[in-house]
């Protein structure tokens, strides 16, 4: 069955980030920006311009030519999943369950993004997410003192990170146990500070560094 195309109205309450969306999706697929044009039959100046004009609202047409090349859904492109959990699409046909080798985990892990660590507490383990960088193949994140995050020094620890596309059904999540310490050293500090990428999303004044070890590395990831 067709994907029905979202209302005007709908488009006009999720489109605010429709050109990064469709940038960054290009960019997974490995698309350059004429390419996808060609194929959903557009000119590369209407593409360039719906990517980096945050107010561009194109009709429902042009967003279903760029979900069928783009390989995803009109809903995706327009952010109307943003605010729920991944994971609600339908099972793929033939899907497999494959387990991935530790080399895959850690290529996988090197690029940064959001994880997740457990962490042991006095009223019991607390999950919570993580901006997080890969150096020197440890896990190494920026936190408050006093933190969630931050009681994970001195403990061993649960760290996992996953990618889900529910518009293809599939995904991979990296487990990463080992054992967490809050860096102290200033020259050890200065060099994560210059080595790990990105920013905690949640801003604030976030300079305690913490470093997780691994003793062990699994993964799984889902196939169509």
């Amino acid at each position: 069955m067709a994907e029905q195309a979202p209302s005007r109205e709908t488009q006009g309450q999720a489109l605010g980030d429709l050109g990064r969306r469709i940038a960054a999706r290009r960019a997974e697929l490995g698309f350059s920006r004429r390419e996808t044009a060609d194929r959903a039959g557009m000119a590369p100046g209407y593409l360039k311009y719906l990517e980096e004009r945050p107010g561009a609202v194109p009709g429902s047409g042009v967003l279903l030519r760029l979900a069928e090349v783009l390989e995803t859904t009109v809903r995706d492109l327009t952010g109307g999943d943003a605010g729920l959990p991944p994971g609600r699409g339908r099972p793929a046909p033939g899907a497999r369950l494959v387990e991935l080798s530790v080399p895959e985990c850690r290529a996988l892990l090197a690029d940064h993004g959001v994880g997740r660590i457990a962490v042991p507490t006095a009223s019991g383990p607390v999950v919570v997410p993580v901006n997080y960088s890969v150096v020197d193949g440890a896990i190494v994140f920026r936190t408050e003192p006093g933190s969630t995050p931050a009681q994970a020094s001195g403990c061993q620890v649960a760290f996992e990170a996953d990618r889900i596309d529910d518009a293809l059904s599939t995904g991979w999540s990296v487990l990463v146990r080992g054992h967490a310490r809050t860096v102290t050293d200033p020259g050890e500090i200065a060099r994560l500070a210059g080595l790990a990428r990105g920013a905690p999303w949640a801003g604030g004044n976030r300079e305690e560094w913490v470093r997780i070890d691994p003793v062990s590395i699994t993964g799984r990831r889902i196939t169509a």
